[in-house]
């Protein structure tokens, strides 16, 4: 299959998320799939990006959104086949589009046949080694065998009912119980992720999206956490090993990326995993955490450019994903940071405020140095639904705290691509079923066909931006030098012949712009040569 050139692309690439299910509905069941993509990859190559990141489109139950996977070699029939995503592939290559699969190593689907395997051998069995299974606490064992707490909510072990009927041992999954942990020190849980890369790169995948990165390996005298000096499951330094070997063959095929998804709050542990040897780049999601402050920002930036350096990595620039909620309604609240502790969709939100803020901060993202990753639908100016009927949400976050925690649902809504009513060009016309998640009236107002022409809209800006940043030499990969600013204002040059100055006013009041030549970019309408609240321009010196 034919390959884009093998240049370091993700250093300075803008890459947009497809979550399939909800991006384009080829076949009129309600659920996004591959003839849905296939049939706006001209969209995305008119938006500007250079690579899509796909969330997994494998075979699965779908008990968390296809993160619970069966079979990595076959892709879900409720989004296609294996032949189609060959040919989706091959189309986004044909367009200049690269194309990133997800890859979800720290477990798999409690119905994956090993699992199932693993059940009916019983304990003791070298089935059961490939996972985490064992014998519980009390009398009986009817304890499980930590307290350690789920990323979900609740507990990380479930108790199996034996072949012969009788209560025994438990498996350990530090997501839902029907995500089963795998066991990394078993050689055939290193081969068979060594061969689902290749797998895949054979097909033309260009990088590879690692879910979960930091939490593969166990100490294996499972301690309770804060027992021990080092986390008994998150960020253990054997961790690295896999992605050494992960490294090595990305390298045999050429101009193939490693992606990691790793929660870190300490960066120096962070930039571990960027290591020449290991993933070529790693979501920033203290960048998208922080708060809409610039003493915040500017901090956080200048953290990950000065860690990212040592080990030659790129930065990478994120607001939103498939797990957060989407940064409009962030910013359009007093509190506009994000943690996953503590969300309530109870508080006010300002949408004008919201977008605003939210225009001033993807020209702010997409001129740092490094690659941007954009989430599907932020082009179209989409808030969050919080609406959503309780008998509609499947986000097992939501499901297993009660509803304690909202869910990640209402940031999954259906894209509205066309028309004034649902399914908003979603589905097909003649489409019989609904969406799987019900949209907004309002969206008739964001749809991509109402936005496309109007100067104003979010979508005419994001298309402005990104195909600026690629005419400007200085923007994407390269340096950066902080300008004198006014508080809550951060000014940057960004050098090329020509330069690029990037001023971003998150301040209450009108800032003075530097001396320049002309404006290439505005999030917002200036006012002469001032910069008014929550705007950012880009210049030329």
């Amino acid at each position: 299959m034919s390959q884009p050139d093998t240049r370091a692309w993700w250093r300075d690439a803008a890459i947009y998320q497809v979550y399939v299910r909800s991006f384009a509905d080829g076949n009129g069941d309600g659920v996004g799939d591959l003839a849905g993509v296939r049939a706006r990859l001209p969209y995305l190559k008119d938006l500007g990006i250079d690579a899509i990141w796909f969330n997994p489109w494998y075979v699965s139950p779908q008990a968390d959104g296809g993160y619970d996977v069966t079979d990595y070699r076959e892709i879900d029939p409720l989004f296609g086949s294996l032949a189609e995503a060959e040919q989706l592939i091959a189309e986004a290559h044909a367009l200049g589009i690269r194309v990133i699969v997800d890859v979800v190593p720290n477990h798999c689907s409690d119905q994956t046949p090993w699992f199932q395997a693993a059940l009916a051998a019983g304990p003791g069995s070298p089935e059961r080694e490939r996972f985490w299974f064992r014998p519980g606490k009390g009398e009986h064992g009817e304890l499980p065998p930590t307290n350690w707490t789920s990323n979900f909510g609740g507990g990380t072990w479930t108790r199996v009912t034996e072949p012969d009927g009788t209560p025994g041992e438990w498996y350990l999954h530090l997501f839902d119980g029907a995500q089963p942990d795998f066991n990394w020190d078993h050689p055939d849980v290193r081969q068979e992720f060594e061969d689902v890369l290749r797998f895949w790169f054979d097909r033309g995948a260009d990088g590879i999206r690692i879910d979960s990165a930091a939490l593969l390996t166990k100490d294996a005298t499972l301690p309770e956490v804060g027992t021990v000096d080092k986390h008994p499951f998150e960020d253990r330094d054997d961790v690295h090993e896999v992605y050494r070997a992960w490294r090595r063959i990305a390298e045999e095929y050429g101009g193939r990326a490693l992606i990691g998804e790793v929660w870190m709050p300490d960066v120096q542990r962070f930039t571990n995993y960027l290591r020449p040897d290991e993933m070529h780049t790693a979501f920033n999601l203290n960048y998208l955490c922080a708060p809409w402050d610039a003493d915040k920002l500017r901090e956080v930036i200048d953290e990950t450019l000065s860690s990212h350096a040592p080990v030659q990595a790129p930065a990478t620039w994120v607001l939103s994903n498939h797990d957060v909620t989407r940064h409009i309604s962030r910013y359009g609240r007093e509190d506009t940071s994000f943690s996953f502790k503590g969300r309530d969709f109870g508080t006010p939100f300002d949408l004008e405020l919201g977008t605003r803020r939210a225009r001033a901060a993807i020209l702010l993202s997409l001129a740092l140095p490094g690659s941007s990753y954009l989430y599907q639908g932020e082009e179209l100016g989409l808030w969050e639904v919080e609406d959503i009927p309780d008998a509609l949400k499947q986000d097992p976050m939501w499901h297993r705290t009660g509803g304690v925690d909202p869910g990640r649902d209402g940031c999954r809504v259906p894209l509205p691509w066309s028309g004034d009513e649902a399914p908003f060009g979603f589905s097909p016309d003649d489409a019989a079923t609904e969406p799987w998640l019900p949209q907004p009236a309002a969206w008739k107002a964001y749809t991509a066909q109402a936005q496309t022409g109007d100067p104003a809209s979010m979508l005419e800006l994001y298309r402005k931006a990104l195909h600026t940043r690629h005419a400007e030499p200085a923007l994407g990969d390269g340096p950066m030098s902080w300008l004198d600013s006014a508080p809550q204002v951060l000014a940057f040059s960004r050098p090329g012949n020509p330069d690029v100055i990037c001023v971003a006013n998150l301040s209450t009041e009108s800032a003075k712009l530097p001396a320049h030549s002309a404006v290439l970019v505005a999030s917002g309408d200036l006012d002469g040569d001032n910069l008014p609240p929550d705007t950012t321009v880009w210049l030329r010196p």
